[in-house]
């Protein structure tokens, strides 16, 4: 089906509720919501937020899991004409306090699995005025303000949703999506230029089970919008719940991580579900291991699409498509694929330099897609986005002489385990205060299931001694329990150049030894 191209996020709510206002939007845990409702409780919402003193450009952070309310408060958020600002879960309380007071917003919404979170540490969100406690009084509260749209004047360049992605220096940036970001407004969305994988039907159904503080989340909750169709969203992925949803609602389009496919295909029943609606499934983070692609082409028999993206272009940037997925191998099958329509990649030199096929450089993205800045962060900005529109990915890699693109490592020390990015120095940091622990240098090393994981290599301090175990826990008091090392090595010194710098490449290279790819 073709759809318009949409020039502001909130009008996605607006022209399908006239559109198609009856057809079902979402699913969620026994929720049905038309298009039609999802227009009018979104404009309820907004207005709510006004009331709250929300702003053009002000921000909204949002502290929970998926949700049907979570997307609808994006719309409400956009048509206020405000940011919406998702927070990761997962993350400890003073990382998560970090990112709200980063960005400023007064007013937090709260799933129910964190209104205990945030009233016991109340005191560390000075700057929140209004916490809403959204699957609490919420929707009646909601439903005491008006239907009409605020309209908030709004265009292709203003802000709409903040995402934030960890740094270098362990704490995170806030990447500031526009409208025209996010929507790829000047995108031609004629089916006869799209392949038939990009393609959506009005019977699709699409499920969002990535966690909406990513991209892969929230991006493609969006995506199922824009195309007209239906989406089943689940709160957290869960493998069993994955495949009932799959029966039950008929999904016929699914965004996952290698290891969630992993996960799925080993469930005792995935041999007995009925897959036949099951068109595509796309996946990101990390390619799929040849064996694992064979056994989910056995399971799932659809057509498997790899997606290379980040916060930073608002998602997917570049695709490998069904037909270059063998499972007799090939070499495609390393790439993470071509640009998408109205996507430029090339692979640069340390000066911004174009190189020639077969050279590792730096891969560098201009696009719509590509984020406006990093909030708050001009130099970092600058250093990531060149006057030309050039983003640089910190992804080091090559093309070959058909334009197919290959990571070959990081120009960063970015860690991805599981689809959740990892720097070291957070980890380094969180560890460098146990008293035995010297010296410490955190790398990513093979791991099977989850792409990468975490390992910390530790000197101690002269006539102490530790545990793997031990500092481990220590790391897990103070961050995420996904950043904490999965493994421990022990070791004399650091290798370090003559300005002192560790050699993560020398303490990574053992565990990498034999595999082509230094980056998994």
């Amino acid at each position: 089906m073709k759809v318009a191209a949409f020039e502001r996020v909130a009008d996605v709510a607006r022209r399908n509720g006239q559109e198609r206002p009856d057809k079902i939007l979402s699913h969620f845990e026994g929720r049905a919501t038309t298009y039609a409702e999802f227009d009018e409780n979104s404009n309820r919402a907004a207005n709510a937020l006004i009331s709250f003193g929300l702003k053009p450009d002000g921000r909204v952070a949002y502290l929970g899991k998926n949700s049907d309310l979570y997307f609808e408060l994006v719309m409400a958020v956009a048509k206020a004409g405000g940011v919406m600002t998702p927070v990761n879960w997962r993350l400890a309380v003073p990382e998560i306090a970090w990112i709200i007071d980063d960005c400023g917003a007064r007013i937090l919404c709260v799933g129910p699995e964190f209104t205990e979170l945030v009233a016991t540490n109340r005191t560390a969100f000075p700057g929140v005025e209004h916490v809403v406690a959204v699957e609490g009084d919420y929707q009646v509260w909601r439903n005491t303000f008006p239907a009409t749209d605020p309209d908030v004047p709004r265009g292709e360049n203003h802000a709409v949703i903040q995402m934030y992605t960890s740094g270098t220096t362990g704490k995170p940036k806030g990447a500031v999506l526009t409208n025209g970001s996010v929507l790829r407004s000047r995108l031609d969305r004629d089916p006869a230029l799209q392949a038939d994988w990009e393609r959506w039907d009005e019977g699709d159904v699409g499920l969002v089970a990535m966690p909406c503080f990513h991209i892969g989340g929230t991006g493609y909750g969006i995506t199922v919008m824009t195309n007209g169709a239906t989406g089943v969203i689940t709160r957290e992925f869960d493998p069993g719940g994955v495949l009932d949803l799959i029966e039950a609602y008929g999904i016929s389009k699914i965004f996952m991580v290698p290891a969630a496919m992993q996960i799925i295909v080993n469930q005792p029943r995935a041999r007995e579900v009925d897959f036949s609606r099951l068109r595509h499934i796309a996946y990101g983070a990390s390619p799929i291991p040849l064996d694992l692609l064979r056994q989910c082409i056995d399971v799932f028999q659809c057509g498997f699409v790899q997606m290379y993206g980040m916060t930073e272009t608002s998602g997917t940037i570049a695709a490998l498509p069904p037909e270059d997925h063998d499972p007799a191998g090939n070499e495609r099958m390393r790439s993470v694929g071509k640009p998408l329509r109205g996507v430029e990649m090339q692979v640069i030199d340390a000066d911004g330099h174009p190189l020639p096929p077969r050279e590792i450089g730096e891969i560098a993205i201009r696009a719509q897609a590509n984020m406006r800045e990093y909030w708050g962060r001009p130099e970092a900005t600058a250093e990531t986005i060149d006057g030309d529109g050039w983003l640089r990915t910190g992804d080091a890699g090559y093309t070959d002489e058909a334009g197919y693109f290959y990571l070959h490592d990081r120009v960063k020390d970015m860690i991805i385990s599981g689809g959740e990015n990892v720097y070291p120095a957070e980890v380094e940091n969180a560890i460098y205060g146990h008293p035995a622990v010297a010296d410490v240098a955190v790398v990513g090393v093979p791991d099977d299931k989850w792409g990468e994981a975490v390992k910390a290599c530790v000197v101690l301090r002269e006539g102490q001694s530790a545990e793997a175990g031990e500092i481990i826990g220590w790391a897990r008091e103070r961050i995420a329990g996904y950043k904490c090392p999965k493994s421990v090595d022990f070791i004399p010194a650091l290798p370090r150049n003559p300005s002192g710098k560790i050699l993560r490449r020398e303490l990574r290279a053992p565990y990498w030894e034999g595999r082509e790819r230094q980056i998994s």
